[in-house]
């Protein structure tokens, strides 16, 4: 399925949260391409205008509802995708940051199909998006919380 992402001309800067609540990290399942079925932390791209900070918090909010205080940026990923023929279908620059959780409770839109509070032990069972728990012992490092 084509759409504005596929094959850019530049990558796309995109955002997640390792959000922190009683020593338990949110992780969410995917729904669809291109990291369907696996597990990651809520996020998106950025829009233009947009602070990394309220972007972070916009997309975790539209994904899940909750509100969120981000406080470091835990590491990145890259994300390239390439076709058959090797060419970059897809590639995303996500900076992912350490948050702690305010308020609400998982509800989730139509990108993602489960939410789970765990430890970091509970994650590393769990199919995950490249570099996941990495970048989770990196937050809880950085907001001092034991996953």
């Amino acid at each position: 399925m084509a759409d504005a992402r596929s094959y850019p001309q530049r990558p796309f800067l995109a955002v997640s949260a390792a959000i922190m609540r009683d020593g338990k990290v949110l992780a969410v399942r995917r729904a669809r391409q291109p990291a369907l079925n696996l597990y990651t932390m809520p996020g998106g791209v950025v829009e233009i205008g947009e602070t990394l900070t309220d972007a972070v918090k916009r997309e975790v909010r539209e994904e899940t509802a909750l509100e969120i205080e981000p406080v470091a940026l835990a590491g990145h990923r890259e994300a390239i995708l390439r076709d058959r023929e090797g060419r970059v279908e897809r590639h995303f620059i996500i900076l992912c940051f350490a948050a702690r959780w305010l308020s609400g409770e998982p509800a989730l839109n139509e990108e993602l199909d489960d939410a789970r509070w765990l430890t970091l032990a509970e994650l590393s069972g769990l199919r995950t998006t490249e570099g996941l728990s990495e970048i989770v012992a990196s937050a809880a490092d950085l907001l001092r919380v034991k996953v």
